[in-house]
């Protein structure tokens, strides 16, 4: 695993031309999805988990903090907006607004228990946190329903004063979240690339050294927590709202270890898009390699396995060594005599 990533200039742009390729595309799918073999759901499916893996990325990405329970954050998120839903009040804005409330509140307890540790301690912590979480919503049944889960989650319209807008098709749901994951997206490029975010870069760097030059680390750390299990409690309440329903599944370890595994194999410790990059490769390697085989998940862990081994960078990384490799002898040979010759 690097440890370290190249620190972006603040005048780095958020978009370049791959990446606005990758949007365009991402944007219309769809349109041509069905096209091709694939079932509109997918592309919805796809932009949930890209919201909940770019949340996450500055935790593991930015801060270098390892969490192995995410999960239950992008559950407690999909509870919340159902039983706000069911008990105190159907709106969409009111129900999503207050699952991220609930979960940066749950996010806030936990992040005040663990952000004084380090390394494998604070990484145990969280796995034991999210256990409860899950455990919780399994016994819990007369509010969660227990294993059964929550059922019957609406996908109300959306209201925009001037306009009310149904979101019960997939594609306008689609539409939908991208919107949302457009506003985090910018979002989460301002922290990142703020002097907060520039401190959460030298804590994965050395905790210590940033400690002794001033930084408030732990205040930092729990920030940075709560900031990135809002992300997947929004992503969350989305996740509900396109299955109508919430189930102790989306809060298990799998979830957790998706996540993780959609952070790394897309680049997500050396890019800012590495997160986006891997969920998309996650989703389209587990429907397509599900279509094969029935042991799509060791495949896909043989390819895990692979990867941080020998491109622990990740796609993202592939393609900026890709990009900034040395020239040919004959290249440069070449560059040089042009350089220097007559004009």
């Amino acid at each position: 695993m690097p440890t370290a990533a190249p620190t972006a200039s603040p005048r780095t742009p958020l978009f370049t031309l791959p990446m606005a390729i990758t949007f365009a595309l991402l944007l219309s799918t769809p349109l041509w999805l069905a096209r091709v073999g694939l079932y509109q759901y997918l592309a919805l499916e796809i932009m949930i988990w890209m919201l909940f893996a770019l949340g996450y990325n500055l935790l593991l990405g930015t801060s270098g903090l390892p969490s192995f329970g995410h999960g239950a954050f992008f559950g407690i998120g999909a509870y919340a907006f159902g039983l706000l839903q069911q008990r105190v009040w159907a709106s969409l804005w009111f129900d999503l607004l207050g699952a991220v409330l609930v979960t940066a509140a749950c996010a806030a307890l936990v992040a005040a228990c663990i952000s004084h540790r380090r390394g494998i301690y604070y990484a145990l912590l969280t796995i034991a946190f999210g256990q409860v979480v899950w455990f919780v919503a399994i016994k819990w049944h007369t509010v969660t329903g227990g294993e059964d889960g929550l059922l019957n989650i609406q996908r109300l319209p959306l209201e925009l004063g001037f306009a009310r807008i149904p979101l019960k098709s997939n594609e306008a749901l689609f539409y939908f979240c991208f919107a949302v994951f457009a506003l985090v997206l910018i979002g989460l490029w301002r922290v990142v690339h703020s002097p907060f975010g520039r401190i959460l870069g030298a804590i994965r760097q050395n905790e210590l050294r940033a400690a002794f030059v001033g930084h408030n680390v732990w205040l930092c750390k729990w920030l940075a927590f709560v900031i990135a299990s809002a992300v997947a409690g929004l992503a969350g309440a989305l996740f509900a709202m396109a299955q109508q329903s919430a189930y102790p599944n989306v809060m298990s370890l799998h979830s957790s270890g998706f996540v993780v595994m959609m952070v790394l194999i897309g680049g997500g410790l050396v890019s800012f898009w590495g997160p986006v990059i891997g969920a998309l490769f996650f989703i389209l390697a587990r429907d397509l390699l599900g279509a094969a085989t029935d042991t799509w998940l060791l495949w896909y862990g043989l390819l895990f396995i692979a990867m941080v081994l020998w491109k622990p960078e990740g796609i993202a990384g592939a393609w900026q060594a890709w990009r900034h490799r040395p020239a040919p002898p004959a290249v440069r040979a070449a560059h040089k005599e042009v350089a220097h010759g007559p004009v």
